[in-house]
């Protein structure tokens, strides 16, 4: 495909990174000329010094032959006339934008992004894509990543096997034997840096990282089995009242009537909006970083410190110290991708990346075939994919047992006719069922290709 990315920052460049890795020809544009000149030396992509909805820029940056434009640059109006002027200038087919202001998004103006008013046809909001994250990870403590398809009924949760986890050591086949009912499949292992399919005959050691794909009914009872039997938080710390920490925070209040939510805002300013914003949240003016702001927010008698400033090092440094003082579990929002690899070791239990967020949400557009959802994981070493199958598609007619899928793929669940189907030998896939697969990065073309409408599979 060839795409046009307006915006070279984090987002910007996280996304051109994994585009271009797919051999997509990929250009970037951006007014800063010394992010332009980073990208350039970093990735295989081409850049411009521009403003992103200039037309000559776009001209110059192949808006004419594109398939696909995402704008995602700081001003939601920057994204929205790129767009505008790619759709009318140059007739591109895809437009994406990242729209931060809420006021935009309100429902009395969702006429707003219509093809007859401002044609965009996928609105990317960080700030409720990440709260929803958080939102799920604090309903289901136990995993430090939950993803959602097929209307909600599948759930992927990825669970950290420690050394109380009951099914340390068994093999996988012993899993199924055991809990024969379970609508869950173990689809991936995250060991020692490497994310890989499991066979049915490997077990699960301690330290991994399970991915898991099961039925939402079945969701508690399968973190239950791996050692998770963490209740929800009732006593929640928020720090950061910017825009996501103010939408968990809402969300909360409304959603889990039962919770007490404590609010720490380093900005007075801030504190006083969100304050006024909030009806039970205690809010707090002061830093994250400060042991008597956490002292006064009872940080050791907490379930769950949420950090969600716009700094990496102040998420990770006031959740180590919410530990510290007794708080049960840390939840970060970490943008750099290398702080991840040591998050854990200091003992930061979840973490959240708004950049995979976004990109997982332009991938499902990318994906050719009739893909309807696509979540990243592990910085892109894998993906977790919702596909609808066709007629022509090589996986429907026949037993899962007879098709020679390749290694590195594995089907979690089949949704049918609102019903959830959890995959064994016996289950043949029919036209119009929607598949959730788990494939390592170097397999997903392959599963674009089962989905496609013409077919030279294999």
């Amino acid at each position: 495909m060839k795409i046009v990315i307006c915006g070279a920052g984090q987002v910007g460049y996280g996304i051109a990174e994994r585009l271009a890795a797919e051999q997509n020809d990929v250009s970037v544009i951006d007014s800063a000329p010394e992010l332009i000149n980073a990208i350039g030396d970093q990735l295989d992509v081409r850049g411009f010094v521009g403003h992103g909805a200039h037309p000559d820029v776009l001209a110059q940056a192949g808006a004419e032959e594109a398939d696909m434009i995402v704008a995602v640059t700081l001003y939601d109006e920057v994204n929205m006339v790129a767009c505008q002027v790619a759709h009318s200038l140059f007739n591109v087919p895809t437009k994406v934008a990242r729209i931060r202001a809420q006021s935009y998004l309100q429902g009395r103006w969702r006429n707003l992004f219509s093809r007859d008013n401002m044609p965009i046809d996928v609105i990317i909001s960080p700030e409720i894509e990440v709260g929803e994250m958080v939102l799920r990870r604090l309903a289901l403590p136990g995993a430090v990543e939950t993803v959602r398809f097929a209307d909600d009924q599948v759930v992927v949760v990825g669970i950290m096997c420690e050394d109380d986890c009951p099914v340390i050591d068994t093999p996988l086949r012993q899993l199924t034997e055991l809990f024969p009912d379970l609508g869950a499949v173990v689809v991936g292992l995250y060991r020692n840096n490497r994310l890989f399919v499991p066979k049915s005959s490997d077990s699960i050691l301690t330290g991994d990282l399970a991915y898991v794909v099961a039925r939402r009914d079945q969701v508690r009872r399968t973190l239950s089995i791996f050692g998770h039997e963490e209740p929800e938080a009732a006593k929640v710390i928020i720090a950061g009242g910017g825009n996501i920490g103010l939408y968990v925070a809402k969300a909360l209040e409304q959603r889990q009537s039962g919770t007490k939510i404590k609010l720490i805002e380093a900005s007075r300013e801030r504190a006083i909006t969100v304050a006024d914003d909030l009806k039970r949240s205690v809010i707090l003016h002061g830093s994250a970083l400060d042991q008597t702001i956490l002292n006064e927010a009872d940080a050791g008698d907490a379930d769950t410190m949420v950090a969600l400033t716009n700094e990496d090092e102040v998420n990770i440094l006031s959740s180590v110290m919410a530990k510290k003082l007794g708080c049960k579990r840390s939840l970060s929002l970490l943008n750099n991708p290398s702080y991840p690899a040591f998050a854990n070791a200091l003992g930061i239990d979840a973490f959240i990346n708004p950049r995979a967020v976004t990109i997982s949400r332009i991938l499902q557009h990318v994906r050719r075939g009739r893909i309807r959802g696509v979540h990243s994981l592990q910085n892109g070493a894998a993906e977790i994919v919702e596909a609808e199958a066709l007629d022509t598609s090589p996986l429907v007619g026949k037993p899962l047992r007879v098709i020679d899928l390749p290694s590195g793929i594995r089907v979690g669940a089949v949704f049918r006719e609102g019903k959830v189907l959890t995959p064994n030998g016996d289950l043949q896939i029919q036209a119009q069922d929607r598949i959730v697969i788990f494939a390592v990065a170097n397999r997903v073309r392959q599963v674009e290709q089962m989905f496609r409408v013409s077919l030279d599979f294999f």
